[in-house]
């Protein structure tokens, strides 16, 4: 009888098994998501036949190092080196983006960091329609990130650069905040991180008429724990969209800088009420205790 009661507890609060950690080390991981400009387009132009082409100049900001790993397309982690999108973002070329920048940054203000773990999930040309829970992308983001921690590491932060292609009419425009907000507070639900730090980049750049409407729904955003990074003024490639290498390099820099300053705020009590699964805690001990007396 003995042995039931504590299997029965057993189950109730039974944890998952979690991957190894081929790395043997906790990984902080960062998520990279949203739109170009982050899977990174620096040093991507046209060739003289009209295809875009990556120029191959990695930074001194970008190059690798033993302390950065990437998640790749088949859940492995590797060492990091751009482009980080290479295998992700795969119908386009890929070049510089923050990513890379943004962790060197980190290293070399804070060497107590510890080993950064990138999760690359930023596909060009996406509207935040296109993010929202159910969809792939949505689907793809929170198994890579689950997978990434499953595998040794805890969430740190997202970094989230998307807007440019809900610039391009009104409607899209109009439903940016709440489409956002509902992205945002159904990420940090899934992945049970209610607090989790986003890092936010406000358009630069946009392809349609609407790109004021846009910045001013990311700049009013109005979650806890979410931080916005202006681009604006930093120099674009010649096609007038997408950040220039060197304006990635500054953007990840930029990033690092807020990550490092940034202080999270505690969630108030009704927060934890709605975030924390107390229903759960509940359910479990009920299903304890008639097990335990039904088996008497």
């Amino acid at each position: 009888m003995l042995s039931f009661i504590l299997w029965a507890l057993l189950l109730a609060h039974a944890i998952p098994i979690k991957c190894q950690n081929p790395l043997q080390q906790k990984l902080n991981v960062i998520i990279l998501a949203g739109q170009s400009n982050m899977a990174g387009r620096g040093g991507v132009a046209n060739n003289s036949a009209g295809v875009p082409t990556w120029d191959g100049v990695v930074p001194p900001q970008c190059q690798p190092n033993p302390s950065i790993f990437r998640l790749s397309a088949d859940l492995a982690w590797v060492q990091a080196r751009e482009p980080l999108h290479a295998d992700i973002d795969v119908t386009k070329t890929n070049g510089i983006g923050p990513g890379m920048s943004f962790a060197n940054a980190m290293l070399t203000k804070d060497p107590s960091f510890g080993a950064v773990g990138l999760v690359p999930c930023a596909i060009g040309g996406t509207n935040v329609s296109e993010w929202q829970k159910g969809n792939f992308l949505y689907e793809q983001l929170v198994k890579r990130a689950q997978m990434a921690v499953q595998s040794g590491g805890g969430y740190r932060a997202m970094l989230w650069f998307q807007g440019e292609s809900d610039t391009l009419n009104q409607e899209d425009a109009e439903l940016y905040k709440g489409r956002l907000k509902s992205f945002f507070n159904d990420l940090r639900s899934d992945l049970k991180e209610p607090s989790l730090p986003i890092f936010q980049v406000a358009l630069a750049s946009g392809t349609g008429p609407y790109v004021e409407e846009v910045r001013e729904a990311q700049f009013g955003i109005g979650l806890k724990n979410v931080k916005t990074i202006d681009a604006r003024g930093l120099p674009l490639e010649p096609d007038g969209l997408h950040l220039t290498a060197q304006a990635q390099v500054t953007l990840g820099e930029k990033l690092a800088h807020e990550f490092l300053r940034f202080k999270p705020s505690p969630l108030s009590s009704n927060d934890a009420a709605i975030n924390f699964p107390y229903f759960l805690i509940i359910a479990q001990l009920f299903t304890s205790v008639w097990m335990i007396f039904s088996f008497r």
